[in-house]
């Protein structure tokens, strides 16, 4: 394991990597959490926020294609940032069942799946956790 190919990467995907893990890891405390109460809400605004961060600086990266050249990937990033507000909506509204599935959709199809993804190798992520070579696709010159 070496941060290197996340240290060499462009700012964007620094921005992007560090805001994912932490909501990976906010929102796995939040699956298994108690639910409803003071800390259940603080928590999901703190994750809501780095899933904004998340989904926003992903437009930041283009694996090289070049400003506004953006690949099916970043549909997910604009799912997020149209379902997120709705899943915060139903919350606020009590509509808890609706809550929780709109949640756990996110935490799991734009995070725990979708970063699995990061992790192939040629990606810069296989290269942090496994040392495996970074593909020039997936870093794009500074």
């Amino acid at each position: 394991m070496s941060l290197a190919p996340l240290l060499a990467a462009p700012v964007a995907v620094q921005l992007h990597a560090g805001a994912a893990l932490a909501a990976l890891l906010l929102g796995s405390w939040q699956v298994v959490a108690p639910k409803g109460g003071r800390r259940h809400r603080l928590v999901g605004w703190i994750w809501a926020g780095l899933m904004v961060v998340v989904a926003l600086s992903s437009f930041g990266i283009t694996g090289g294609r070049g400003a506004l050249q953006f690949s099916w990937i970043h549909i997910i990033s604009g799912v997020v940032l149209v379902m997120l507000p709705l899943g915060l909506m139903h919350a606020r509204q009590g509509r808890i069942a609706a809550h929780k599935g709109r949640m756990l959709g996110l935490f799991f199809g734009a995070l725990v799946v979708t970063g699995g993804f990061t992790l192939l190798p040629g990606r810069i992520m296989g290269g942090v956790v496994f040392g495996t070579p970074v593909s020039t696709y997936a870093m794009p010159p500074r």
